[in-house]
């Protein structure tokens, strides 16, 4: 077993974007929650281009700044918790 092979069951959408903001990976869960929008043929866009203003400033400030940002929303009645954070890659910021 990889030591990523659990995000791919994890029960949570975990897209995953690099310094610019293309989307480099999406475990099922992601896949399935943006099925309308593409799924996994997300790969290789721009999440930027997913959001409309002011969405879409803010997530590039959050992003510039490398900060955790996490929220709430409900869609169709479903209340769901967002948590966007940057990751790294041997002490390197990569998205």
């Amino acid at each position: 077993m990889s030591l990523h092979d659990w995000v791919e069951e994890f029960p949570g959408a975990v897209p995953v974007c690099d310094e610019l903001g293309v989307i480099v990976a999406m475990n099922d869960q992601s896949a399935r929650t943006f099925e309308k929008d593409g799924g996994r043929t997300l790969v290789g866009t721009n999440l930027l281009d997913c959001h409309p203003e002011p969405a879409r400033t803010r997530r590039r400030e959050i992003m510039a700044a490398r900060i955790v940002h996490t929220y709430t929303i409900e869609k169709n009645g479903i209340r769901k918790l967002i948590y966007q954070a940057p990751w790294h890659r041997h002490g390197q910021y990569c998205g």
